[in-house]
């Protein structure tokens, strides 16, 4: 019995994870597993009834589960920081879900904006996900005169840039064509990007079948565009991988088709699992949000769990549908969150 907390969150979150869940319980019926989602109630409407996004005991309630399936968060009414900071960051560093896991491809039905890509995209980007710019280090002075100052630190320590750099490592020699990119910006940022280029060094000799590389992070967006072909595996800081992988969302077609883990490897905690196209307040409500890139992270999730196979049978699933055209607006298509749940059933009815 897979024991997963639902947290749908804000805005499209309760739409696409209540979709993912029709589909997953369905394919858990058809291969005869055991599944069991618990819902929590935590994002923006918990903030407003209650100050605070998710509950005291959070953590100890979210290390019950094997993992989560996470929506959204972030609300119109509320600031971003706040919502951030309150609820999937304060998730992230206390549950060490340091590597943040984003693949990328194309799907069938789905076209990239890419005449560069004949061949298609696959690219798995890996993100640290628990200190460097988003440590939360710093503050401001002199509020409200002329001369008021704030700062943001970034922290990178040696065992946070080691273990997500062997971590990248591990997975770009498990791929068939074990190639690594690093991204850096080490010619301006001299203190913290010349030590994870130091620490890249070191972890590459422990791997010789992988042939990596350096690459300036403004370098690198142009060569994601003009060399597709030349990459494979990325790995980057919090911050510079925050925005590469929602470049690799959209050169992929959209990012309504972009999921995400976010991983403890240690798996001494649960891991996170989210689609990463946000709370999206402009199409709540509609019926009209993209349900793919939750299917996909269910799909990761189940793979984190072990449960491979059933993860390649959904996937097939979705890509069957997509193939059909049965596909919402982002990617061209006319149907709706529903009709899509609707394809993907019949589609697990299928195997």
């Amino acid at each position: 019995m897979y024991k997963i907390a639902s947290i749908p969150g804000d805005g499209i979150g309760p739409e696409v994870v209540s979709a993912t869940i029709q589909v997953v319980n369905k394919l858990a019926s058809k291969l005869n597993f055991q599944i069991e989602f618990s819902h929590i109630p935590w994002g923006s409407a918990y903030y407003k009834e209650h100050g605070q996004f998710m509950s005291d005991d959070g953590l100890e309630v979210l290390r019950k589960f094997d993992a989560v399936l996470f929506g959204a968060v972030g609300d119109p009414d509320v600031p971003d920081h706040l919502s951030l900071w309150g609820l999937l960051l304060k998730l992230r560093g206390p549950l060490q879900l340091y590597a943040n896991v984003r693949p990328v491809r194309l799907f069938p039905g789905a076209k990239s904006p890419l005449s560069t890509a004949p061949n298609g995209l696959d690219w798995v980007l890996v993100r640290e996900n628990s200190e460097g710019e988003y440590s939360g280090q710093g503050g401001r002075s002199h509020i409200g005169h002329p001369w008021e100052a704030a700062t943001e630190v970034a922290i990178f320590t040696r065992v946070g840039v080691e273990r997500i750099m062997r971590f990248a490592f591990e997975i770009a020699q498990s791929r068939p064509r074990k190639l690594l990119t690093v991204v850096t910006k080490s010619n301006s940022l001299r203190h913290g990007l010349v030590l994870w280029d130091e620490i890249a060094e070191e972890v590459s000799k422990d791997f010789p079948e992988v042939k990596w590389d350096k690459m300036l992070v403004d370098a690198m967006t142009i060569r994601m565009v003009a060399k597709p072909d030349s990459l494979d595996t990325i790995v980057g800081t919090n911050l510079h991988m925050d925005i590469l992988s929602d470049l690799a969302a959209g050169l992929a077609g959209s990012i309504g088709i972009a999921p995400s883990s976010n991983l403890d490897p240690t798996r001494k905690n649960p891991s996170l699992f989210e689609p990463v196209h946000g709370s999206a307040f402009d199409i709540t409500g509609k019926g009209v949000a993209n349900p793919v890139a939750t299917f996909w992270s269910a799909a990761e999730m189940l793979t984190w769990l072990g449960n491979k196979e059933a993860a390649d049978k959904l996937m097939g699933c979705v890509e069957s549908v997509c193939q059909a055209g049965i596909l919402t607006a982002d990617l061209g298509g006319k149907a709706n969150t529903q009709e899509v749940v609707d394809a993907v059933i019949a589609e697990i009815d299928r195997l």
